[in-house]
């Protein structure tokens, strides 16, 4: 019996520490996260969101998502440099537009960055030192984001009153998770621990730092710039100060790894904060929505870009 137990204990583990449940635990979670929302807001929400979406909404979102993937492809661009996976600018601008159109219609949310890695890992010679590029870029700006949201949440606390304790419970929350998940696995502190020196020579320098900062927040301030349109476009009316600090607390909640192209916890973490803020989170959800639908059109030049590398790549081969 007791042999038995053992036997179904690893049996157990071994599933769990599969490649495969690694690969759908996340996009199920989010598909659960989003039927619990639809269960408890209703689907009114949802439909109010996708009915909001207008051309000026999209025209600005296109606008501000060229400005954030130039920024992002910019700072991605440094690291690589700095990395020995030297990268021109126009191509890596490329590459980031196809691994953002990537992570949203793919599960997980992180299938584009790791297509992105590789990508370049082939065009430089240097897979592993293309794809720490990319996970130091990331990282780096997940570290940016956290950072700018956590100081906005501390200088615009009077404007949320007891609110804004909430709104920073949210953000502990998702570094507690992050943490738990990276605590939780002993291959990813072995891979942490042995690319400190890279990640050190990704963005040691004054200057690339410097780079690396201001790039990161141009990006976050256009993804801010682009949730308050969608916050207007549904008819939500809220000041500026309280708005970006909405947006601020949404987009962190939408970083947490458990969703599907970035749905699920940002409409849930919207819900939240706008209830919070006395909003409704009816309204949150629908915003949440309008920002998802708007954000996936603003990113389909990488759709263009990656049929056309593909079609290129076809054409190469001989026949």
């Amino acid at each position: 019996m007791a042999s038995r137990d053992a036997k179904a204990k690893r049996q157990l583990k071994s599933a769990v520490g599969s490649r495969r449940f690694r690969a759908w635990v996340r996009p199920v979670a989010g598909v659960i996260l989003l039927a619990v929302i639809v269960w408890r807001v209703g689907a009114a929400p949802f439909v109010h969101g996708l009915l909001s979406v207008d051309l000026r909404a999209v025209a600005a979102a296109l606008v501000l998502c060229a400005v954030s993937t130039a920024a992002s492809a910019w700072r991605w661009r440094v690291v690589a440099n700095r990395l020995g996976v030297r990268i021109a600018l126009p191509t890596a601008i490329g590459m980031y537009y196809r691994s953002q159109f990537l992570n949203s219609v793919l599960p997980g949310g992180l299938l584009g960055d790791v297509h992105r890695a590789v990508a370049h890992g082939g065009d430089s010679g240097d897979v592993p030192q293309a794809s720490r590029a990319v996970v130091i870029e990331r990282i780096a700006g997940q570290v940016v984001q956290v950072i700018v949201t956590v100081g906005v949440l501390a200088w615009a606390g009077a404007e949320f009153e007891g609110s804004v304790l909430l709104a920073l419970g949210i953000v502990l929350a998702v570094i507690i998770v992050t943490a738990s998940i990276v605590i939780a696995s002993a291959r990813l502190r072995r891979v942490i621990a042995r690319e400190v020196a890279e990640l050190r020579a990704g963005v040691g320098s004054p200057s690339a730092i410097v780079q690396v900062v201001v790039a990161s927040v141009v990006a976050v301030g256009c993804h801010v710039a682009v949730f308050a349109i969608a916050v207007a476009a549904v008819g939500v009316q809220v000041p500026p100060l309280r708005s970006g600090v909405i947006a601020l607390v949404v987009l962190l909640g939408a970083s947490i790894p458990v969703n599907i192209g970035g749905w699920g916890p940002r409409e849930g973490v919207a819900g939240w904060t706008f209830a919070t803020a006395g909003l409704g989170s009816a309204a949150g959800v629908a915003a949440s929505t309008t920002f998802g639908v708007i954000a996936l059109i603003a990113v389909a030049p990488g759709a263009v870009i990656a049929i056309a590398l593909a079609s290129h790549r076809r054409g190469d081969r001989p026949s």
